[in-house]
């Protein structure tokens, strides 16, 4: 089904990677947009071809931002896909592809099933659009309650620790400690 299809993942960092090393696992020719030097170095050393995404808009089969920025695909962006492309979103923000620009009167809206729209262009060009935008991992995902419910306990776990600790630690990424994450209870 993925086999062959040329996608772009705008983004480099953590969900990006695992979203672009998939979809090669697929069988994807994976193309990658990024703006930070180092993570573009990280994408091209790991095999990926980075570009910008207005080389690659009108060619690739599926779009999928990954980056936490603000209208990284634009309605100019969605203008020059090709028929049938897919668009997606997997970052941190619901505003990472400018939705409500296709919310225009020349725009047709069609509501195939739960999560899956096709936007028509007055042309007849229709795109594919997932969950509205939002973030597909997590609106579209199977992914079950017990393992949603961990991830956020442990972050709220971590959020109790800043809180009640404060100077403790400095602007910085931390890993937590295993004794933390040990103390969620799964009855």
């Amino acid at each position: 089904m993925f086999g062959g299809k040329q996608v772009v993942v705008c983004g480099y960092g953590d969900v990006g990677k695992g979203c672009a090393e998939a979809l090669r696992g697929q069988g994807c020719i994976v193309y990658i947009t990024e703006v930070d030097p180092i993570c573009a170095l990280q994408a091209a050393m790991n095999g990926f071809r980075v570009v910008r995404l207005a080389e690659v808009i009108r060619t690739v089969d599926v779009v999928v931002s990954a980056t936490g920025n603000k209208h990284v695909v634009t309605r100019d962006h969605m203008n020059r896909m090709k028929n049938g492309c897919i668009l997606c979103n997997m970052g941190h923000a619901i505003s990472e592809i400018d939705v409500s620009s296709l919310h225009t009167p020349e725009m047709t809206w069609q509501h195939v099933r739960s999560q899956v729209d096709h936007i028509i262009w007055p042309d007849g060009k229709m795109i594919i659009l997932l969950a509205e935008g939002r973030l597909v991992n997590l609106s579209c995902s199977t992914v079950s309650s017990f393992v949603v419910s961990v991830a956020s306990s442990t972050q709220a776990l971590a959020l109790i620790e800043l809180f009640s600790s404060p100077g403790r630690y400095k602007s910085d990424v931390y890993l937590l400690p295993k004794k933390m994450g040990e103390s969620i209870k799964f009855d």
